[in-house]
């Protein structure tokens, strides 16, 4: 068995309600404990811990404090310890740093604190889970109490209980199978570890993990409580009918969201590499969403965030005018993105669409509309895992807000229902064929070299497309509504 020390004993001195007054125990080999008499120190063994007794549990004066130690020196005893609780001399001082004799002090009764401390001398199993069971108790008084005490504070104080120094080592690869994982909810952020193993820590190591992950997830409710709860609202914001969003405004103002700001919007998706339709776990939108949350919690920009089935969305409002609204958002989102590769591995790509800043609730669904594009046109494009920033210019600008509406869109796609009878492979060659023909102006060669067609086969297409439609496409009125009805087809079915 592993010789234990002075420094040991004193590590366990809450649990025995011990401390060291003067001397050094570093390094101070013990082989035992007992009790002797003020007047018997002379007899005293060596290499022992020696607790005075005195008669009827009197305080020594200083001098017999004096005198005890000089006889403790002279045996070689690897400590001596005085019950109660009162000062000790200067002089008595010098002599245990002089003599190398560490004093300690307990508040115990000597035969009690004799069983405890031969227990963790010879270390048997008894003595383990009387250790073990102390620091449990001391985790779980912790955990009941208010929150708003640090991580490291509840560890270093568990840590004292148990003896040893306990860590939390963070990372997101933890397996929650693990009986060290500590885990928000069932996203695991880490482990905890020890300096050193032995029989206590391996009885109250799995138990302190579980209840630190208590704490913790009752410490971030708290602190992102009031964020997730705008989640919600905010999805509602962004794909909510026009008719509706001036009472979502008032309902967002309300619950603190502040929609009068000026938001850029941030969208993340996810595809498996091998397999585009496959879903993310939900552990691993659990942990993106922890994260998020945690890098955005002491900036300066109001943050908040929301999920869309397996997407998540980040919202950072400004004031109007802020410069690097954007860029600032695209540095969070490189964290997040490196994150969640961190967690899933790379058979997953993340996507993220950056929206453009907007002011206001229709500006929120305007630069969300932006990102989600962004974000689908890269997955669709072949860009997978990239950063895609909105084109602001062009027709594809003009029809965001037509997609971000589902009462235009219902409007366009009547235009196009009798094409949808037709079946999904042939309405599709049949947009298709519009989108060439009416985006060159009517032409049938330019379509006909747009579709690798016949212009004679392009104009049979069209005619009966027309009478499909029941539409004349020679009108300007008809021609520009299912161009656009075509066009915003197209971006829906990308989604």
């Amino acid at each position: 068995m592993e010789q234990v020390n002075v420094t040991d004993i004193v590590a366990q001195g809450e649990r025995l309600g011990l401390r060291c007054v003067a001397g050094s125990p570093e390094g101070v080999e013990v082989s035992g404990v007992e009790i002797v008499a003020m007047d018997d120190l002379t007899s005293a063994s060596p290499d022992r811990l020696v607790i005075v007794a005195m008669p009827d549990g009197a305080v020594p004066r200083p001098y017999q404090v004096d005198i005890a130690i000089r006889r403790a020196i002279a045996r070689r005893c690897a400590g001596l310890v005085f019950v109660g609780d009162f000062p000790i001399a200067e002089t008595a001082r010098s002599l245990a740093d002089r003599g190398g004799l560490p004093v300690l002090m307990s508040t115990a009764t000597p035969s009690e604190l004799a069983v405890l401390m031969d227990r963790t001398i010879r270390g048997d199993a008894e003595e383990a889970l009387s250790r073990a069971e102390y620091a449990i108790a001391r985790a779980s008084a912790l955990a009941a109490e208010a929150p708003g005490r640090p991580v490291e504070a509840i560890l270093d104080e568990v840590g004292a209980a148990l003896g040893v120094r306990l860590s939390l080592i963070e990372g997101p690869g933890v397996a929650l199978s693990r009986p060290d994982a500590v885990c928000v909810g069932e996203v695991p952020v880490g482990r905890l570890t020890a300096d050193r193993d032995d029989a206590s820590v391996a009885v109250a190591l799995p138990v302190i993990a579980a209840l630190l992950s208590r704490t913790l997830q009752r410490e971030l409710q708290a602190r992102f409580g009031p964020v997730r709860s705008r989640a919600d609202l905010i999805i509602e914001l962004i794909f909510a009918e026009s008719s509706r969003i001036d009472r979502l405004t008032v309902e967002a103002t309300r619950a603190g969201l502040p929609v009068s700001l000026s938001h850029a919007v941030a969208w993340l998706t996810s595809t498996h590499r091998d397999d585009p339709e496959r879903r993310p776990p939900a552990v691993l939108v659990s942990s993106v969403e922890l994260h998020a949350l945690q890098l955005v919690d002491r900036r300066e920009e109001v943050w908040h965030l929301a999920t869309f089935h397996d997407d998540i969305v980040m919202v950072a409002s400004e004031e109007t005018g802020a410069p690097d609204h954007q860029r600032r958002l695209r540095d969070v989102m490189e964290s997040v993105v490196a994150h969640a590769g961190s967690v899933a591995g790379e058979e997953w790509a993340f996507t993220v669409g950056l929206g453009t800043p907007q002011s206001g609730a229709a500006g929120l669904r305007q630069s969300a509309t932006e990102a989600r594009l962004a974000a689908e046109a890269a997955v669709a494009g072949g860009r997978a895992g990239r950063i895609e920033v909105t084109d602001v210019t062009g027709l594809r600008r003009v029809l965001l807000d037509f997609y971000a509406s589902p009462l235009s869109r219902s409007l366009l796609d009547d235009i196009l229902t009798p094409l949808d009878a037709l079946g999904p492979e042939r309405a599709a060659i049949a947009i298709r064929t519009l989108v060439a023909y009416l985006g060159h102006r009517n032409s049938l060669t330019r379509a006909g070299e747009a579709l690798n067609l016949h212009p004679n086969a392009v104009n049979y297409r069209i005619r009966r497309i027309e009478q499909t439609l029941g539409l004349d496409l020679t009108e300007p009125d008809v021609r520009f509504a299912v161009e656009l009805a075509c066009r915003v087809r197209l971006i829906a079915s990308r989604r």
